[in-house]
């Protein structure tokens, strides 16, 4: 099984430390992407690492089932807005743009992954968004939740430790800074993982470190 094979199958647990990972062509001059898990087909399926090089552009295109965009660096564009560092999108079904960046930015995102129902579109500056208090000494920032599926960052305070938990849905994660833990390893700044459907884990961290997170949303059969 390949690796993009293994990472369609919902039912495995997936770890990749996306500051290894060598970047790839996109159709667009100067656009690269590292994929983590992508599907060829007519639903598009695909989350990914993107960088644009200052300069670099996409054509009008469209997003049938949605997009999801947080952006890790510099600055990204639309005929939208401008949307610097820390800003999370969700550009709904249907939604039609022309990217580009004029001095580079790099992007965590999330294509085609959207319930028909869900068509609120999402802009937050999580620079400026208040921290809420979680579970323990946890921090939260809710960005979405519909239905089943929820999306928020949380930031953890060094040496927090959480209680053992099962994800109903799944859990999918990425650390944006520290080391996020657990008793099945450690993953640095970078790392992606995706947790599927009750699976359990002890997560802790030794540092400050604040991870994007989404819940809920995996296949439950």
């Amino acid at each position: 099984m390949n690796q993009e094979s293994l990472n369609l199958d919902f039912s495995k647990a997936v770890v990749i430390d996306t500051l290894q990972m060598d970047w790839k062509p996109s159709p667009a001059e100067g656009v690269h992407r590292k994929p983590l898990s992508r599907e060829y087909s007519e639903r598009g399926h695909a989350t990914s690492i993107v960088r644009y090089s200052a300069g670099s552009s996409f054509p009008q295109h469209d997003h049938p089932l949605g997009e999801e965009i947080l952006v890790l660096s510099g600055t990204f564009s639309d005929d939208t807005g401008d949307y610097p560092a820390g800003t999370y999108l969700r550009n709904p079904p249907g939604f039609s743009h022309a990217p580009f960046s004029k001095d580079g930015c790099t992007l965590f995102v999330k294509l085609h992954q959207f319930a028909a129902n869900d068509t609120r579109r999402v802009v937050i500056d999580t620079q400026r968004e208040p921290w809420l208090d979680g579970q323990g000494n946890l921090q939260v920032m809710p960005l979405h939740q519909h239905e089943g599926e929820s999306v928020a960052l949380v930031k953890w305070p060094a040496g927090e430790r959480f209680q053992p938990h099962r994800h109903f849905g799944g859990e999918e994660i990425l650390v944006l800074n520290g080391t996020f833990r657990d008793e099945h390893g450690d993953y640095p700044t970078g790392t992606w993982m995706r947790s599927p459907h009750l699976s359990a884990h002890f997560p802790f961290v030794d540092e400050e470190t604040i991870i994007w997170v989404k819940v809920g949303h995996l296949p439950i059969d």
